[in-house]
């Protein structure tokens, strides 16, 4: 073992004989009240892509087959599940543990948010910190007889995703696109990652992907020819959804009731998720 040793391999960089390789290793425990079948990651290479509502309509989803679902909000200095869902109260806790508030339909929803004083106070923290706040939602929080958590992270593949999948159990990852040629690479960095921590990739989502003519239904592409398809087959992985740009949606999210949005656009996705179980 190195001198420089910090006993704790997920900081510290010295390349000991003895140092954990296994993302395995550094899985925590859930509170001991929780009981979670299924972790859903979904994720971005880049941030304005839609994580979050993408997020948001796959607890919705499969709140509406008849699963318990819930989302931990792990984007902690941009956190919008909260908003999306119309929850403005605090998160309760006590002696035993940390709960979850409930949506109008029962999606269980913990974010830095709900325990802010106020909603619009910024979380000025550094990385460990904000790590070690993702860690507590897991920990600490009481997630009961959940069968998908959806972990909604920050973009990229910095401390928070790193933590993400070295701590949590995570079944899969949902990646979030939009039509831009740039795409390719930026989902060869999240499925990279994803690939290095031995978590399995389910598909992409391309959203913002074409906006239908309200007159003649004609689909018209906004940010020019979708790349997707070639995408995902560059990387060996489906396309599950392709959502449109909708203003009655983008309305649904600042009203804060995602969970009356209506169509079928996202239900390749959970579809796919739902085989988990």
């Amino acid at each position: 073992m190195s001198e420089n040793c910090t006993h704790n391999c997920e900081t510290c960089g010295e390349n000991c004989a003895s140092r954990k390789t296994n993302p395995a290793d550094f899985r925590e425990p859930p509170h001991a009240l929780s009981s979670i079948k299924k972790v859903i990651g979904v994720v971005s290479g880049k941030g304005g892509v839609g994580k979050s509502m993408t997020s948001a309509m796959l607890a919705v989803l499969l709140n509406r087959r008849g699963y318990k679902t819930g989302v931990l909000d792990a984007d902690i200095t941009g956190p919008s599940i909260p908003k999306l869902f119309g929850i403005h109260g605090r998160a309760h806790a006590d002696e035993v543990g940390c709960y979850p508030v409930q949506s109008r339909t029962g999606i269980d929803v913990m974010s830095v948010n709900l325990l802010l004083e106020h909603e619009s106070d910024p979380v000025v923290w550094r990385g460990p910190i904000i790590a070690g706040t993702v860690k507590q939602f897991w920990q600490e929080v009481i997630w009961k007889d959940v069968d998908f958590l959806f972990v909604d992270m920050p973009p990229g593949t910095g401390d928070v995703p790193l933590t993400v999948f070295q701590t949590l159990p995570v079944d899969g990852i949902v990646v979030v696109t939009s039509p831009q040629e740039l795409v390719s690479l930026i989902v060869a960095k999240a499925v990279n990652m994803a690939n290095m921590m031995n978590i399995p990739v389910l598909g992409l989502v391309e959203n913002m992907s074409y906006v239908l003519c309200p007159d003649c239904g004609k689909k018209i592409d906004v940010f020019g020819e979708s790349h997707v398809a070639e995408t995902a087959a560059e990387f060996g992985v489906p396309v599950l959804a392709r959502i449109p740009i909708d203003p009655q949606l983008a309305r649904q999210a600042d009203l804060g009731v995602i969970e009356s949005f209506e169509g079928d656009m996202l239900d390749g996705a959970a579809d796919a998720i739902e085989k988990l179980l």
